[in-house]
């Protein structure tokens, strides 16, 4: 027995290195000529981002002290040009050309942070490493809110859900709550329609579950679901986040991919660490 178990112990671990070896080598810059755009960009000596501040995920130091840029996509980016003993530049980019300025070759990722799109996904490809995704929020002292258990709960005659008429969610809001009192409002240049919900003039209003941490801290009183973790666990509208490479790159992608995933508890964390300071 005892040999038995000492030849399954030393199985177990050829596999465990065998695994290790195999994560190693797939983290590995790929030879010469396997990737084209590896290549150029070691012969240049310097990696090409194209940046737009979007926190959490990217943020823009404008102090003058320490580094420009922060945040999970920029850690990332530090890391992919430190394994190719490249130089990190940064591109600024605005939200029309941060897509197109990849096909013009003006840049080699795109880490101003993107939500993964159909319509993008048909000219770029994305490295993820987040997501997005929205909060239903209202009054504490409003019962309809008070006592619901879910966001199904709001789907009823006699709830009454503000959204900004032409924003993001109001086609996620109409077919999440068909059954619901909607009311569409002109946007205020708020994350959401606040004033709605504090007027009483509606019960709930949905809001990314990024700037509501934000709204949450200065405004007192709010509550939002779903419940757990301040509702940043939340899966509604859920919509992958990630920095952008061109297409038709499939060995440059495989390695992106092969780095990043390894870090993603991290990444993880430095977003969370982010979002409380918001």
């Amino acid at each position: 027995m005892l040999l038995l178990r000492t030849a399954r112990f030393a199985a177990s671990v050829v596999i465990g290195l065998g695994l290790a070896v195999g994560v190693a080598h797939a983290q590995d810059v790929p030879a010469p000529g396997t990737s084209a755009r590896i290549d150029a960009i070691k012969k240049a000596g310097q990696l090409r981002v194209g940046v737009l501040s979007n926190p959490p995920w990217l943020i823009e130091d404008t102090t003058g002290s320490g580094e420009a840029w922060a945040g999970p996509a920029w850690t990332l980016s530090k890391e992919y040009a430190k394994r190719l003993g490249v130089k990190l530049v940064a591109v600024p980019v605005s939200h029309e050309t941060k897509v197109p300025v990849l096909a013009s070759n003006q840049v080699d990722l795109t880490i101003s942070p993107l939500s993964v799109t159909k319509e993008r996904q048909n000219v770029v490809d994305f490295v993820t490493y987040s997501k997005t995704s929205l909060c239903v929020f209202g009054r504490a002292d409003n019962p309809k809110v008070a006592n619901a258990k879910s966001v199904d709960d709001f789907n009823s005659p006699d709830v009454t859900i503000a959204y900004f008429t032409g924003g993001g969610e109001e086609n996620w809001v109409k077919q999440r709550f068909p059954k619901a009192t909607l009311r569409g409002v002109s946007s205020a240049g708020t994350a959401a329609p606040v004033e709605e919900i504090m007027a009483r003039r509606s019960d709930v209003t949905p809001i990314n579950r990024i700037p509501w941490i934000a709204l949450n801290k200065k405004v007192k009183g709010l509550v939002a679901l779903p419940q757990g973790n301040n509702c940043q666990d939340s899966t509604e509208a859920a919509n992958e986040i990630g920095l952008a490479v061109d297409k038709n790159q499939p060995e440059f992608l495989k390695w992106l991919k092969s780095v990043s995933e390894p870090m993603l508890p991290a990444l993880q964390k430095e977003e969370e660490r982010i979002v409380e300071t918001m």
